[in-house]
C-alpha cells in the first residue's frame, strides 16, 4: 500500500470513527452510563440497611471482593467473609482467594468453615455471567439463614452496552463499564415465584432476593423466555421488580423497626 493510499485509508477510520462516537446510540449510552453513576444510594448503603434490620450479629459472605475498599471493608457485619480468586487484582487481601464454584464445594464438605454454616446476608458480584450468577445464587441459597437475603449487584444494565457477554470487549460507548449478564439470572430466579424479590433502582440495580421478607411476589407479567434484552429495556419495572431507594427503604420499615439510613 502506498502513502497517499494509507492516509486515506487512516481518513476513513476517523471519520467512520468519528460519525460513530457522535451518532445517537453512542450519545444515547454515555447519557445512561453518566445518570446511572448519579443515582443516590449505593450497594454498601442498600446492604448496610438490610444488616441493620437483624436483631442477632449477623454473618455477612461476599463472593467477588476485588477491592476491599469499595464495599467489604464498610460493610457493618459481626462477621463477615470476603471469596475472591484475585484474577482482578495484584494483592487479593480476602479470606478464601478461591472462585466461588471452589468455596462453596469446599463449605459443604466442611473444607471451610463448617457445612451447617448460615449467612445472614451474601452478595454477589463475582463473575458477571449469567451461568455462573445462576450458580452463586443456588450455592448462596442453600447455606442462607431462613430470614437471610441474597444481594447482587449489576441487575439493571442501562444499555445493550453495559450487557456484552464478553467484558474485553471494550470498543463502546461505554468504554469499560461492565454489568454482563447478571440481570438473567436475577430475572430466572425472580421468575420461579417462590421467592420474594426486588431491585433498587441505583448503583447499576441491586437486586434481592429473599424466602421469608415481602420485597414483592409479582413474578414478571410480559414473557422474556429467552432473556432478550430489548424486552427488559422495554418493561424494566416489570422485568426486575424496580424500586427506588427510598422505597426500598419504605418497604423493609414496614417489616422492621426503621433503622437509620442515608437513603430518605
Amino acid at each position: 500500500m502506498g502513502l497517499k493510499a494509507w492516509v486515506r485509508q487512516q481518513l476513513t477510520y476517523y471519520r467512520s470513527g468519528r460519525q460513530l462516537l457522535r451518532g445517537p446510540h453512542a450519545l444515547q449510552a454515555a447519557g445512561a452510563s453518566y445518570r446511572e453513576r448519579a443515582k443516590l444510594g449505593s450497594r454498601t448503603e442498600i446492604i448496610n440497611l438490610l444488616l441493620s434490620t437483624f436483631d442477632r450479629p449477623a454473618t455477612y459472605l461476599e463472593i467477588g471482593v476485588r477491592r476491599p475498599a469499595d464495599n467489604f471493608t464498610r460493610i457493618e457485619a459481626a462477621t463477615k467473609y470476603g471469596v475472591d480468586p484475585g484474577v482482578e487484582a495484584v494483592s487479593n487481601p480476602v479470606d478464601f482467594p478461591l472462585t466461588s464454584d471452589a468455596f462453596f464445594t469446599a463449605l459443604r464438605g466442611g473444607g471451610v468453615l463448617h457445612a451447617e454454616q448460615r449467612f445472614e446476608v451474601v452478595f454477589i458480584d463475582g463473575l458477571h455471567l449469567a451461568e455462573q450468577v445462576d450458580r452463586d445464587i443456588g450455592n448462596a441459597l442453600a447455606h442462607l439463614a431462613a430470614d437471610g437475603f441474597v444481594v447482587l449487584h449489576d441487575c439493571n444494565p442501562p444499555t445493550v452496552f453495559h450487557s456484552r457477554e464478553n467484558y474485553d470487549y471494550r470498543l463502546t460507548p461505554v468504554e469499560g463499564a461492565w454489568t454482563g449478564t447478571t440481570w438473567k439470572a436475577y430475572v430466572k430466579w425472580r421468575s420461579r415465584g417462590d421467592l420474594y424479590s426486588c431491585c433498587v433502582d441505583t448503583d447499576y440495580g441491586i437486586g434481592i432476593l429473599s424466602r421469608s421478607v415481602d420485597l414483592g411476589r409479582d413474578r414478571p407479567r410480559v414473557p422474556n423466555p429467552f432473556y432478550e434484552y430489548r424486552v427488559l429495556e422495554a418493561n424494566r419495572r416489570d422485568q426486575l421488580g424496580l424500586i427506588s431507594p427510598s422505597e426500598f427503604a419504605t418497604l423493609l420499615g414496614n417489616h422492621f423497626p426503621a433503622p437509620n439510613s442515608e437513603m430518605g
